[in-house]
């Protein structure tokens, strides 16, 4: 692709932005920086899912696909979702058509990946992210699905739900929250279900409010670099990790200090690191790890939160402004994440 191509697909892209915010801006209701909230679901939408990442047997299809039924809602799988491609879910370019299909389908009011694994990534530089814009919907998912959450908050400047994918355990825990944030339209404190079960470990007290960004680490870290990440400017960035050594977290960690990215947050929350062992002898405990990373950095942070590998999760809103409590591990609204 030549230079001049480039620029006029880039400068094509903005404009497609604008052409379509446009009437709404006149009216000083929105602009291209205005973060857009997706509608909310209702019982008897269609619910589309996906497999951006790592393959997808038809029997796990059939069990996603009754998990959703039992929320009142229809389903409608995309065309790829059963290729193979390697350790793929088909090629990069077929899965980004079914991101790009669902948003563009008006039968089609949220989009759930089936499963995370590896390959988002493979697919940011395809997704139409104009065509994001124009059609919020909730899109939803956690894991290698981190990258399309933040590559569309960033890019499509629209919220997106870092929660369940549609091969979770769907308990009564995580069903309450999707349903008081993506069906109710509610501004709620996320607050863990049984401290005894999952402490929270204080790394530094205190309260920030800020703009809640984050995913898993080992994709976030590996997306450094690239024009797929939003602003942590004044951000409250929440991570999560499994079957990690501490020493790779401590790695990733270190990447995401030296990017000039931890000393513009306002807030840190760990959620849970999943199977993460100390490695090779001898070695620093997690926690330790944490305080020489954010300890200087005099936010409110803690580790413990119900946030990634685990069967009891939130459903997170990147994008939206949140206020969060180290000292009680709580993660409150303030405002609703859906129209």
């Amino acid at each position: 692709m030549t230079i001049k191509r480039r620029r006029f697909l880039s400068t094509f892209g903005l404009a497609a932005v604008a052409s379509q915010i446009s009437p709404l801006a006149a009216q000083g209701k929105l602009t291209p920086n205005t973060i857009l909230k997706p509608p909310r679901l209702q019982v008897g939408d269609t619910v589309g899912l996906i497999a951006p990442a790592g393959i997808v047997d038809a029997n796990d299809l059939e069990a996603a696909k009754e998990s959703l039924l039992k929320l009142g809602l229809k389903v409608k799988q995309g065309a790829h979702i059963l290729d193979r491609y390697g350790y793929l879910a088909g090629k990069d370019a077929d899965r980004a058509k079914d991101v790009n299909a669902m948003f563009s389908d008006r039968s089609v009011k949220a989009i759930i990946a089936m499963r995370g694994g590896w390959g988002c990534s493979r697919i940011l530089p395809l997704i139409n992210y104009p065509l994001i814009r124009s059609h919020p919907k909730i899109f939803m998912g956690y894991s290698d699905i981190t990258s399309l959450l933040l590559a569309i908050t960033a890019r499509s400047r629209v919220i997106t739900f870092h929660g369940p994918v549609a091969l979770s355990t769907w308990n009564q825990f995580t069903v309450d929250y999707l349903k008081q944030i993506l069906f109710n339209g509610e501004a709620v404190t996320m607050q863990n279900l049984n401290s005894n079960e999952v402490a929270v470990e204080i790394v530094a007290p205190g309260k920030a409010r800020g703009r809640l960004v984050g995913g898993n680490l080992s994709v976030l870290s590996a997306m450094v670099g690239s024009p797929y990440l939003p602003s942590w400017n004044k951000s409250i960035l929440f991570i999560e990790e499994i079957g990690e050594d501490v020493y790779r977290v401590d790695r990733m960690l270190t990447q995401l200090k030296t990017a000039g990215i931890l000393n513009q947050l306002v807030g840190f929350i760990f959620g849970q690191c999943t199977d993460c062992q100390l490695g090779d002898e001898p070695s620093f405990s997690l926690m330790q790890v944490l305080q020489d990373h954010i300890l200087p950095l005099n936010i409110p942070a803690w580790y413990g939160s119900m946030i990634g590998h685990v069967k009891d999760k939130f459903t997170l809103p990147i994008g939206l402004q949140v206020e969060i409590d180290a000292n009680l591990g709580t993660i409150q609204m303030l405002e609703t994440a859906v129209s």
